[in-house]
């Protein structure tokens, strides 16, 4: 979404905006039952009011959002026992030592905020970039703390076990972070550099650059799964190895026929890619 140069950061309409414009691309077949993750500073009043507002009798919401840490929640924090906080869990569901995790809901003063609301804690020794934005509370423990905040209660999702439990709703928000790819491959598609001074100009240039990185992102998603090299290859690799392979067209007997380089490392992965989207039903059917 193209904004002027000096829209601010963690705006609450914005994100308003984009999250309706999100949901609006989802089939209706599963708009009953919505998970909503938003990174940062996610926790305003008026985005988390925004939330709690859609759901209703026939569909439910929930969501996790960064938390913006204060004074407060410090002083929170502070007041936690050592025997609250446990191991983090990475994606793959082992623990990672190091990394430790706390239900501070109980224990934070949460005025104004919808009931039932949920703060999760977490905390790691600082990295050296992390050291240098550390507050006076973080240098005197020796962590470095992040909080989301989640509707998800203590009963956690229905027919996920284990989904009440801190550990989870840590593994869940963070697994977000896959989103911070995309964007860095979409920078790498176009989007880093604006062309032009007209605004006009710009929005079509952005337009072109998600149409892309849309095409891509499925072609890799549906094309190149099991294929270690490329479905998880950067725009950098992926055009080098799947998009300019070397290859002619030839027409034969009204046939035509792609002849792909027999040297080319990756020809038949290209060519499984190819049969494999080729083999796709059509949409508009």
């Amino acid at each position: 979404m193209l904004r002027p140069g000096n829209a601010g950061s963690n705006d609450a309409a914005d994100h308003v905006v984009v999250l309706a414009a999100a949901l609006a691309q989802l089939p209706r077949v599963g708009y009953r039952k919505l998970m909503v993750r938003i990174d940062g500073a996610g926790a305003t009043h008026a985005l988390v009011g925004h939330l709690e507002a859609l759901n209703t009798a026939i569909r439910r919401v929930v969501y996790t959002v960064g938390w913006t840490i204060t004074s407060a929640d410090e002083g929170a924090i502070a007041k936690l026992p050592e025997a609250a906080w446990t191991v983090a869990l990475g994606q793959d569901g082992q623990s990672t030592p190091g990394y430790e995790v706390a239900e501070l809901t109980d224990v934070n003063t949460r005025s104004g905020w919808p009931k039932g609301l949920r703060l999760i804690v977490r905390r790691c020794h600082p990295s050296r970039r992390q050291a240098k934005k550390l507050t006076d509370f973080e240098r005197s423990t020796g962590w470095v703390y992040s909080i989301i905040a989640t509707n998800i209660g203590f009963k956690g999702l229905k027919g996920v076990r284990g989904s009440h439990t801190a550990q989870f709703l840590d593994v869940l928000h963070r697994h977000h972070a896959v989103v911070e790819d995309r964007v860095r491959c979409n920078k790498a598609m176009g989007l880093r550099n604006l062309p032009s001074q007209s605004w006009q100009v710009n929005a079509a240039w952005i337009l072109a650059a998600n149409l892309a990185a849309d095409l891509d992102a499925w072609t890799r998603l549906l094309g190149c799964a099991g294929e270690a090299e490329l479905e998880g290859a950067e725009p950098a690799s992926i055009r080098a190895k799947l998009y300019s392979i070397g290859a002619r067209l030839t027409r034969h007997a009204r046939t035509r026929t792609l002849r792909l380089a027999a040297t080319w490392p990756w020809s038949q992965a290209f060519a499984a890619c190819w049969q494999r989207l080729a083999a796709l039903p059509d949409p508009a059917t």
